[in-house]
């Protein structure tokens, strides 16, 4: 049965640098990557290519010795350039120059009555073939999902609330057959029911309204009523033991196109958002793209801080850089090299802040936009007991005792106070407003990561 879910607890974080509903005119970068750091649970990426090799759109570039049938994919048809690497050879990008035109590798295609007679052993073979299945993402841990496990439901979010973030249904504009079907084959794999969750009180998109085989939730509220972990809490919390996937609305359609047309279709309609970018909106590429091509004459003078994704979970790539596997948008924002004296007790109502006693009078104006860099205005310092995590993650959890109980390696502390239920942009929001400026997303992933290897 739906729900309607109204949530009080949150903060939403209004910035300067909103797309446009629009699609503008861009350079189209010359190299693309995909980047194994991207895909959570890789422990041993394996390499399928060399330096020199050509490859088309969908040729499996390397997998994981651990998960050997799941295949990571090139996003463009080229040839690799580059193989990056970093410390003691870590893997970090293979790098493709690009063709002019996409090649794609070719697929058996299904029409819906196919798909309805598919097996879930056949769909996952193409799955996997295809290079869609890292669109798969399995709670706790919030690693690529183990193909050999069964979820107990499935979740999707259907709208995005974290900073400038793009508008969903904008990116998936005529996928609305492709993501029916991309439903249908998922729902293959759980025999519990597939949730996917609309934010509450705005008009839906058909694509997400006419879905069929779902159950439709609502969301109201501030971020992160947006976040696919405060909805499974929720709707149908994760216990020790418990298995719960996660899929992006884009993934599901690009899982959907790999049936209905035979092709891995990595393109992408992204966001080019933030104060630094001269006129935000929506640029259409593939997923790998390079940063610096993309935003080539989109730029703002001035030291830039370019990030893949969002300003709360996303990564500086700089122009050298390029799109994550997961992300939908570029934000580009001022860097914050600079120090302040006293910066941090002057009053002024030019600084966003959650505590009223830093942003002075600018709670008073919610629907004021600022422009933020990447000053952290302080350094890391003990905890601070203030209760202000609670008032912004809507969930049954006490984050403050759980943090410190990752930093004693407290295993049972960390299952007993829900570990379990997140991921690092659950607790993003509690990193941005931290006195403390503690690095809590990089201590819930060593939390996650203590109790994955025990």
């Amino acid at each position: 049965m739906s729900k309607t879910i109204k949530l009080k607890k949150g903060f939403d974080i209004n910035l300067v640098g909103k797309p446009q509903e629009k699609i503008i005119e861009s350079k189209q970068p010359e190299t693309y990557a995909i980047k194994p750091t991207d895909f959570v649970g890789i422990s041993r990426p394996k390499l399928l290519v060399k330096e020199g090799d050509s490859v088309k759109a969908g040729s499996p570039v390397l997998f994981d010795k651990f998960t050997e049938q799941v295949k990571y994919c090139a996003p463009v048809s080229g040839k690799v350039v580059e193989i990056k690497r970093g410390e003691k050879r870590k893997l970090l990008e293979v790098k493709i120059l690009a063709d002019k035109s996409v090649e794609y590798v070719k697929h058996k295609k299904y029409s819906t009555s196919d798909i309805s007679k598919l097996s879930k052993e056949d769909a996952f073979e193409q799955m996997s073939a295809g290079g869609v299945w890292p669109n798969v993402i399995q709670r706790p841990y919030g690693i690529v999902a183990d193909p050999e496990s069964e979820p107990k439901a499935i979740f999707i979010s259907a709208f995005d609330t974290h900073p400038l973030a793009p508008n969903t249904a904008f990116i998936l504009q005529d996928q609305g057959a492709h993501f029916q079907a991309g439903l249908d084959i998922l729902k293959k794999f759980t025999s519990g029911k597939i949730h996917l969750n609309i934010k509450g009180g705005d008009e839906v998109a058909q694509i997400f309204s006419q879905a069929k085989g779902v159950e439709i939730n609502k969301f109201m509220g501030p971020h992160p009523s947006g976040n696919v972990g405060t909805q499974i809490h929720h709707l149908d919390p994760i216990n020790k033991g418990d298995i719960a996937w996660t899929v992006s609305p884009y993934g599901v359609a690009q899982i959907g196109k790999l049936f209905t047309e035979g092709i891995y279709d990595a393109s992408k309609i992204v966001a080019l958002t933030g104060s630094q970018v001269t006129d935000p909106a929506y640029v259409k590429t593939y997923s790998g793209a390079n940063a610096g091509n993309l935003l080539d004459g989109h730029l703002k003078s001035g030291p830039s801080r370019i990030i893949s994704g969002n300003v709360l979970t996303g990564e500086a790539v700089g122009k050298e850089g390029f799109l994550g596997f997961y992300d939908q948008q570029f934000t580009v924002i001022p860097e914050g090299d600079y120090e302040e004296l006293l910066g941090w007790i002057l009053p002024s109502t030019n600084k966003l802040s959650f505590h009223k006693a830093f942003g002075l009078l600018g709670f008073l104006n919610p629907k004021k936009e600022y422009v933020v860099d990447t000053n952290t205005h302080g350094e890391e310092r003990a905890f601070v007991m203030s209760g202000a995590f609670e008032k912004v993650m809507p969930m049954d959890i006490y984050p403050t005792f759980l943090f410190k109980a990752i930093m004693a390696e407290d295993y049972d502390e960390m299952e007993g106070l829900g570990i379990y239920e997140l991921v690092e942009e659950d607790v993003a929001l509690c990193e941005f407003i931290d006195v403390s400026k503690h690095p809590l997303q990089t201590i819930l992933r060593s939390g996650l990561n203590l109790l994955k290897e025990s």
